[in-house]
């Protein structure tokens, strides 16, 4: 399930280079008549949508399915360049951030007539692709959750457990036992942890807290949970807002506490991100202790030689309840499909059980149905590696928030200003009420 904030590592591992990869043979692969043409970004997941396109072949002779991989930023700079050249694919995976963008490019085909319910998927994923018309632009793909992810021996050497590690709240006065267990977790080059005298922020070995960057707007996989388990939302509306609320001060509080373990030398600076280095690689090098990070990266992590990597829940914050994003990306059908019929049949068998089941029995993301769900989770099992920290938000709304991306117009340009806005505040230390200004900008072309 980016940019170092969009299911982007898994899909980063893959290649960046083009890949074209047909289905079962049969017929004038060519031909637009008896061929769909596919893409997808994640690499990790090629696998099981070649043997969904086989079954779904086998279910309808004659038709051709044709998936092209693509590593994520030239997935996306070069479908944006097939929409102005008239080079589109049939189907492609889209993104919820980038829903927005589609909607008012007006490139995407309604899909109403394939039957897609909002129960037979988990909570709020069908309802999110809705567009402002009232239409259904996306069939419900996949879905995930953020946890925090950590270096097992790493914690057992600073004295946690993983019943503390899961049981961690925070607040932005003083980060509550969150920040107590970072610090922590957190040695400098002497050998002294965070909490200890002496403690030299500007010389440490491994810091309690990986970064993924600024966040951008949205911070999956940094300070989104923490914002929302502080009461806030990114819109006034939960899906199609038309005023976002970075200017709001609980937002504010909360970024200037969470940037804040950085200046202590708890968190990993801005300067350590990057491409190459996001959260995960940084606790792969032992750079970092622990990492937010998505469901995505549970086969990434888990694949780390000589670590016992383990996850744990995010924190309680101050509504008293623990926040994660649950993000999903669905499966949309351009406009100008040149074989729009068959596109619509690919999209429906792609939201069905049939193909989520299959998707989950290789266990490398949460399919959208709960058939596909549950395969998943088995599969995971299989491998022995616990997704509690990322089901449970699901189960449990009682304890557990989740939300959405924001969804709204102009995406494209709500991401442009925000992305250079937070690591302006977070690598430059520019005061957070600068982010005043930006939201100003971003809500007066919302307005137009």
């Amino acid at each position: 399930m980016r940019l170092g904030m969009i299911r982007t590592a898994g899909a980063l591992t893959g290649a960046l280079a083009l890949s074209l990869v047909t289905g079962c043979a049969g017929g004038d692969a060519g031909s637009a008549g008896n061929t769909v043409t596919y893409w997808l970004w994640d690499a990790n997941q090629l696998p099981a949508y070649q043997a969904c396109a086989k079954d779904f072949e086998r279910r309808h002779p004659g038709l051709d399915v044709r998936i092209t991989q693509l590593g994520w930023d030239d997935y996306w700079t070069k479908l944006t360049a097939s929409f102005i050249a008239g080079t589109e694919p049939d189907v492609f995976t889209d993104h919820i951030q980038k829903f927005g963008q589609f909607a008012d490019l007006n490139v995407l085909e309604p899909l109403d007539g394939l039957g897609i319910r909002d129960a037979d998927y988990q909570p709020g994923l069908a309802a999110n692709w809705t567009g402002r018309d009232g239409r259904r632009y996306g069939a419900p793909k996949d879905w995930d959750t953020v946890g925090l992810f950590y270096n097992a021996e790493l914690a057992q050497a600073a004295g946690l457990t993983a019943g503390d590690l899961g049981s961690l709240s925070w607040n932005p006065e003083d980060g509550g036992t969150f920040e107590k267990a970072v610090a922590r977790l957190t040695v400098d080059k002497n050998g002294r942890r965070g909490d200890e005298k002496g403690f030299d922020k500007d010389n440490v070995v491994v810091y309690g807290l990986a970064t993924n960057g600024g966040g951008a707007g949205d911070g999956q996989t940094t300070w989104s949970n923490l914002a929302a388990s502080a009461g806030w939302t990114y819109t006034d509306k939960k899906r199609w807002g038309t005023e976002y609320r970075y200017d709001d001060p609980t937002f504010q509080s909360v970024i200037t506490w969470y940037f804040g373990l950085a200046k202590k030398g708890y968190m990993a600076p801005l300067t350590e991100y990057s491409q190459s280095s996001q959260a995960n690689a940084q606790i792969a090098s032992g750079r970092a202790a622990a990492a937010f990070d998505g469901a995505w990266m549970l086969s990434t992590y888990d694949g780390f030689k000589g670590l016992d990597i383990r996850t744990a829940v995010t924190p309680v914050g101050p509504t008293g309840k623990r926040a994660t994003m649950m993000n999903g990306l669905a499966d949309s059908v351009t406009k100008n499909a040149r074989n729009k019929p068959g596109a619509l049949k690919w999209v429906k068998y792609l939201a069905s059980d049939a193909c989520q089941r299959t998707v989950g029995r290789y266990g490398v993301v949460f399919p959208a149905t709960w058939a596909g769900t549950r395969a998943a989770v088995a599969a995971y099992r299989e491998k022995g590696i616990d997704v509690t920290a990322f089901t449970r938000p699901v189960a449990d709304r009682k304890n557990f928030t989740t939300f959405s991306y924001p969804i709204t117009t102009y995406a494209a340009d709500v991401l442009a200003l925000m992305h250079p806005a937070m690591e302006d505040v977070f690598g430059n230390g520019a005061p957070v009420s600068s982010l005043d200004r930006t939201n100003e900008q971003i809500n007066l072309i919302l307005d137009q």
